[in-house]
């Protein structure tokens, strides 16, 4: 009798928290006025997150700009590689791989995670597709796909996730996963409480939930609108994200108004309701943190929840405002 040996893919679970951080920031001056010498902060507010249990931290080889491009998985795996503390055996490195136009084979993916493992100096926990084809080039999600199915099969990576999916084209990789015995361990859409197209119109939830997949909401603060930090008289903050709120800040006071309403009954910030909301959808908000003071506000989101009444009473201010954040591009139907 001869034994034969099973080389099905094994993906070891991922155990993701109710909320991690997302490190766009860490590297880009364009958007965030990053500097090296913040450096620092940034070493700090990675320690504060993991002893607080936000042990997921989604980066991007995207993410950096200029000669930073990179910029955010290097210090990200300087950070992890340096912490000892609570939760440390629970961090999850996360990454998203840019769908470039010239990344259109399986192995070009492989290549790519590769390459951010060795960024990182340890390996990818988690691996994602940056952003659905389907827009431009639906054709080349496919081997873009089977490069990151690749991935979890030759044991680089422990879980797959996609971002800016939406229903069709989430079926559609579902169906493809499926054929290899690969789950889909999460998905990533814009979602905050200026940001609902992608879950609500789309129906996003119900779906990842009969599928078994993880929905993550990344800027569930709006890029900052939703701090509370700024009025819509001023100050603006400084670059692309100042046009941005002169355009948005005078026609969302009522939703403000709301949540600014709600965080003084809780004895919250408007920043820590608008997450907590995130998490009372079954979402898990990835908010971003350049400084202790933000990641320390971040996780004073957790530890609580919203009545089903204040979540109503959101629900319905969200209702009555026609106006949204600007939608990804690429976010596909």
């Amino acid at each position: 009798m001869t034994e034969t040996q099973d080389d099905s893919p094994m993906v070891q679970p991922i155990t993701l928290p109710q909320m991690g951080c997302g490190t766009w920031a860490w590297g880009n001056r364009l958007l965030w006025g990053y500097d090296p010498t913040m450096d620092e902060d940034l070493q700090r507010v990675f320690d504060h997150c993991v002893s607080h249990g936000v042990t997921l931290f989604d980066s991007g080889d995207s993410y950096g700009t200029g000669r930073l491009n990179g910029r955010s998985e290097v210090l990200l795996g300087q950070f992890a590689n340096r912490y000892q503390g609570p939760n440390q055996e629970r961090l999850c490195i996360a990454t998203k791989l840019a769908a470039y136009p010239w990344r259109l084979t399986a192995g070009s993916v492989v290549k790519a995670g590769e390459a951010s493992a060795r960024r990182l100096g340890r390996p990818v926990d988690l691996v994602q597709m940056h952003w659905s084809t389907a827009n431009y080039a639906p054709w080349q999600e496919g081997p873009f796909l089977d490069g990151l199915m690749d991935l979890s099969a030759q044991g680089q990576v422990k879980g797959v996730g996609l971002s800016n999916f939406g229903p069709k084209r989430l079926k559609l990789a579902h169906q493809r996963f499926q054929e290899r015995g690969i789950p889909i361990t999460s998905l990533q859409v814009q979602y905050s409480l200026l940001s609902t197209y992608p879950v609500t119109q789309l129906e996003l939830k119900q779906l990842c939930d009969q599928l078994g997949i993880r929905l993550i909401a990344y800027s569930p603060l709006a890029l900052g609108l939703l701090t509370g930090k700024y009025t819509a008289s001023g100050p603006y903050p400084k670059g692309l994200r100042g046009l941005l709120f002169r355009q948005l800040l005078p026609k969302i006071q009522p939703l403000l108004q709301t949540l600014k309403a709600v965080a003084e009954e809780r004895g919250k910030t408007p920043a820590q309701v608008a997450l907590n909301w995130c998490m009372a959808k079954g979402t898990i908000p990835i908010p971003g943190a350049k400084t202790l003071a933000q990641a320390q506000q971040n996780t004073g989101a957790l530890g609580w929840s919203l009545a089903d009444g204040e979540v109503t009473e959101l629900d319905g201010a969200i209702a009555r405002s026609d106006q949204q954040m600007v939608q990804n591009i690429f976010q596909s139907r």
